[in-house]
């Protein structure tokens, strides 16, 4: 059986991606994300269907409840993340996901710029810097795996990890209120530069047990050359494991694949969690 592809997305090449990501030495693309400290120079050592509009905090009718599924182990891991046949429309696989770093993340929020004062601000900042160290869904307490994947300049990061049931759900929560709290605020980049950061809800695929969906908007400048980070940032939670994907770039976002990431990585995860080896996905090619 074929499945046809969504037509892939023309990228801008005024901007190279050099100019915006810090990339350091290369690791494997099924490494494992820890809690770094959130700063630029976060270092993290190596540890070991059909789309929904449905609300992106609503239980899915079409997916069952992995709560008493088996822990995660670290093959489970693997096997759960995402392929390029998974996401389809050009996307190519690296190896070097783990190290990938978005500099227009990395700054200082401005706390005056909050009516409400430093609370607010506060979450803020601790958004942009787990998103810059790849820690959103914090510390996974068991097993854990990445792989990232490229089109043009834009980059998807997947990751896959067992964090806890309450954990998870306490960070679906907190991500739920973030386009309320940081609506809009400025940032101080390592720079000096100010930027403008905007937050807002993005519906997800009824997947797993719980998910919630940003899309953040990042305007400043990059080689003295104005530049907007467009980047969707999508979470799931199946079970006590959770699913993290950051996709986007300075040419835009292709929420289409944000959506497919989740929904081909919920169903693989489900599959994980219940003893058996997920289904490999049907190739578009003749």
């Amino acid at each position: 059986m074929h499945r046809p592809s969504r037509p892939a997305r023309v990228l801008a090449s005024a901007l190279a991606t050099g100019t915006l990501l810090v990339t350091s030495a290369c690791a494997g693309d099924t490494g494992t994300p820890e809690a770094a400290p959130a700063t630029p120079a976060a270092k993290r050592s190596p540890s070991s269907p059909s789309v929904s509009s449905l609300s992106p905090s609503s239980p899915s009718p079409t997916t069952p409840s992995a709560s008493a599924s088996r822990a995660l182990t670290t093959n489970g891991a693997k096997a759960a993340l995402i392929t390029e046949a998974d996401l389809e429309d050009g996307w190519t696989q690296v190896n070097n996901a783990s190290s990938w770093r978005d500099k227009l993340l990395a700054g200082k929020v401005d706390v005056a710029s909050f009516l409400n004062g430093r609370t607010s601000s506060q979450d803020c900042q601790k958004l942009l810097d787990s998103l810059y160290s790849d820690t959103l869904l914090g510390r996974p307490v068991g097993a854990s795996a990445l792989t990232g994947f490229t089109q043009g300049d834009a980059r998807l990061l997947y990751q896959v990890g067992d964090y806890g049931k309450g954990s998870l759900e306490k960070s679906l929560d907190w991500m739920k209120s973030l386009p309320d709290t940081c609506d809009q605020f400025t940032v101080t980049g390592t720079d000096g530069g100010k930027r403008t950061v905007q937050v807002v809800s993005s519906p997800l695929p009824a997947a797993g047990d719980g998910r919630q969906g940003l899309t953040l908007t990042v305007q400043g400048t990059s080689n003295a050359e104005p530049v907007t980070l467009k980047l969707d940032v999508a979470a799931v939670r199946v079970g006590s494991s959770g699913i993290l994907v950051t996709n986007g770039g300075p040419s835009g976002v292709d929420h289409g694949s944000t959506e497919t990431a989740v929904q081909q990585g919920a169903q693989r995860l489900q599959q994980v969690l219940a003893g058996k080896t997920p289904s490999p996905t049907p190739s578009t090619l003749d």
